[in-house]
């Protein structure tokens, strides 16, 4: 089995999660219109996300293969290669993420991701507001989960 090592991105990671972003999005919500091109998010990437947020990167044989990022208290991202899913390293970010953020986390999710809402509600994270989607850039109706420190696990 091939290792995977969990790190903080750098600059030079940039591209290689943008474009790990660009194809994880279009696998796992492709009914989700997303109002960036590609060249925006790459740019988004580059000049925002790797170098002003907290930025982390799951690297296994010479290349990124999943991508999280904290902001403040908001696990604002969590994409894994297609590949790569189901290997544990979602389990290992949120991990990373709850003791980086011990006072608590909150995340949004789009509705339509219900694997999304059975990893996070496995972890822990409660759905405390679902919203018709006219708060985010896609339109898309959405939900707000929250962790916090002192709540137990689910099974």
């Amino acid at each position: 089995m091939t290792s995977v090592a969990l790190r903080r991105a750098t600059a030079t990671d940039a591209g290689a999660v943008a474009d790990l972003w660009l194809r994880s999005f279009a696998a796992a919500l492709p009914t989700v219109v997303r109002p960036r091109s590609d060249d925006e998010v790459r740019a988004y990437f580059r000049e925002v996300v790797v170098l002003l947020m907290e930025t982390w990167v799951a690297e296994a044989a010479d290349r990124v293969v999943g991508l999280m990022v904290l902001d403040d208290d908001q696990l604002s991202q969590l994409y894994l290669d297609p590949d790569w899913r189901g290997r544990g390293i979602g389990d290992r970010f949120v991990d990373l993420a709850k003791r980086r953020r011990p006072g608590g986390l909150a995340l949004w999710t789009f509705q339509v991701n219900k694997p999304a809402h059975r990893f996070y509600e496995r972890h822990g994270f409660v759905a405390v507001e679902h919203t018709d989607g006219a708060g985010n850039e896609e339109r898309e109706p959405d939900v707000r989960y929250v962790w916090s420190a002192g709540r137990p696990e689910q099974a």
